[in-house]
């Protein structure tokens, strides 16, 4: 099983039948809330009808197309409903199956676009200490996480990292955007100083870095390497796979913070992870720098078999219809000092040492028990599933809470008062 401690879960396995709405169903018939959003996914919640007819009819209509020099209509409307909740000027995608494809991909597209521009002696790839960008070769070299990147050798050369943006001594318990960190991003100068502007491609960052344990980034920060990035001609990439469809109450990270990347990376949301997919938001100057030579010959030598797949294009179509009917966006946006206030609460729990919180997302970091780092997390997060009928995520030692963006004021009251018990069963 993937990220999982596959012993101990065959001892007390968390099996999962169902679910409906804001509830998973396990196989004993228990409801069990999700405070995950399943995996940052579900953000219209389960067992949505009008997903599951859509992707029945295309069944039944269309089960499968080649990618490669074919196409569906579905393809095309999803790519254009996708960039029309984007910034301004990302007007192309282009689709892939997963976040981490989306990744790899997107890093692809990064050093093809700087040979086309005659370029070619940008190959460095910039990602930063803490990062999650996927399980690919090219998302695991750029991650930051020491654990996904250990056992796989060297990976990727041409890599750097910059410093991740968490000081918990100058932003703990901060509600949003941490008010110090901007400075961070000025590591992006010594990195170019140290390897030199013109041999960067890309630099590629999480606008909130959800899997190492929800870590917003700092104000002005992203503005910040934004300047830096286009004073040297590299590109800039958004991973929102986590943060896109609404999780930080908007479409898109980049909208929340004013800043136009080159590509934006998603994944999760767009089916509300009904079907898998993933893709790439490219900016149009991008897009355009590929549309040269024989009009007959490949622009781009990449891609998969299931890109574009019709049964995901038609959840993902039936999730935006969903987002846009429910003003889901907004109502993530309006829930979101709610949500702040009541998870701020636990503050006073038995080992909490930070509460960080951003959109409908927030990371309560627990001190380490005497068995090491990440044994708390751990048994908290199986005391939530099977003691308290909580479904949350951890990260090492910190309880992670992102729930459907359906989720009611109740609800989020529910899911606190769940998770301040499971913190006092593991204290």
């Amino acid at each position: 099983m993937p990220f999982t401690a596959n012993r101990a879960f065959k001892k007390a396995p968390r099996l999962i039948a169902g679910a409906k709405d804001m509830h998973y169903i396990t196989t004993d018939g228990r409801k069990v809330l999700d405070g995950a959003a399943g995996m940052w996914c579900c953000n219209a919640g389960h067992g949505r009808a009008e997903i599951s007819a859509a992707i029945a009819r295309q069944a039944d209509a269309l089960d499968f197309a080649p990618p490669f020099q074919f196409g569906i209509p579905q393809a095309f409307e999803l790519a254009n409903r996708v960039s029309e909740l984007a910034p301004e000027g990302l007007d192309h995608v282009f689709f892939c199956n997963s976040g981490s494809e989306a990744a790899d991909t997107a890093l692809k597209l990064a050093l093809a676009y700087h040979r086309i521009a005659g370029q070619g002696s940008r190959i460095r790839l910039i990602g930063r200490e803490r990062a999650y960008h996927g399980v690919g070769f090219g998302g695991t070299a750029v991650g930051g996480i020491v654990s996904n990147r250990k056992m796989f050798g060297s990976l990727l050369t041409g890599v750097d990292h910059l410093q991740s943006t968490y000081n918990r001594e100058k932003q703990a318990f901060s509600k949003g955007e941490p008010q110090w960190g901007a400075e961070l991003a000025d590591e992006l100068e010594r990195l170019v100083a140290l390897h030199g502007a013109e041999t960067i491609a890309a630099v590629i960052v999480e606008p909130m870095a959800g899997s190492t344990g929800v870590l917003p980034a700092p104000k002005g920060y992203l503005k910040r390497l934004r300047e830096i990035t286009q004073k040297h001609g590299i590109l800039l990439i958004f991973d929102e796979v986590i943060t896109g469809f609404g999780r930080l109450g908007h479409a898109f990270a980049a909208e929340r913070y004013g800043v136009l990347p080159d590509m934006i990376t998603f994944a999760k949301g767009v089916t509300n992870g009904a079907a898998p997919m993933g893709g790439v938001l490219v900016h149009k100057t991008i897009h355009d720098a590929f549309m040269t030579g024989p009009a007959n010959a490949v622009e781009v030598f990449h891609g998969y078999t299931y890109s574009a797949h019709p049964l995901a294009c038609a959840a993902g179509l039936a999730t935006l219809d969903i987002y846009r009917a429910e003003e889901l966006f907004e109502r993530a946006r309006n829930l979101e000092p709610k949500f702040a206030d009541a998870v701020m609460s636990l503050r006073e729990e038995p080992n909490v040492v930070d509460i960080r919180t951003v959109g409908i997302t927030a990371g309560i970091e627990l001190a380490p028990n005497e068995n090491g780092p990440g044994d708390r997390g751990f048994t908290a997060l199986r005391a939530g599933f099977h003691d308290y009928d909580l479904m949350m995520r951890i990260a090492g030692d910190t309880l992670a809470l992102t729930p459907p963006l359906i989720i009611s004021e109740d609800q989020i009251g529910e899911i606190v008062d769940k998770t301040a018990k499971v913190i006092r069963a593991v204290a």
